[in-house]
């Protein structure tokens, strides 16, 4: 059975958007972030927890994490790159104390498709 060149690349994508985990790029990628964005980490934390602003760069990614709070978090960079074959990023947790600040970066070879930041009380 022999294919036509326009049906090989749409099946080539439509088994890439297959294999991504669910909730991988929610809400699709976005191609200008804008300066700043606040994330939250997963889980419901109230009103507590380090507040974290995230910028992105073009293929590197920046994020502040400032605890206000008396406890201590573990905060940790996530980054999923466009490419499929550039390695993503899932940084090693970094403690905030109380009143602390950290920075956290992380880069893709070519482009960033989501960035998300994970916490945990300790």
């Amino acid at each position: 059975m022999r294919l036509s060149h326009g049906f090989v690349p749409l099946l080539a994508v439509l088994i890439f958007l297959t294999s991504l985990p669910a909730g991988a790029v929610p809400g699709g990628i976005d191609p200008d972030p804008g300066p700043e964005r606040s994330t939250r980490a997963e889980g419901d934390f109230g009103r507590s927890g380090a507040e974290c602003r995230t910028s992105v760069e073009g293929a590197e990614a920046v994020t502040y994490c400032h605890n206000p709070y008396p406890a201590v978090y573990r905060v940790s960079l996530h980054i999923e790159c466009v490419q499929w074959w550039d390695i993503d990023v899932d940084g090693s947790p970094v403690e905030v104390g109380p009143a602390g600040t950290v920075r956290l970066t992380g880069r893709c070879w070519e482009g960033i498709a989501s960035v998300w930041v994970t916490e945990q009380r300790v």
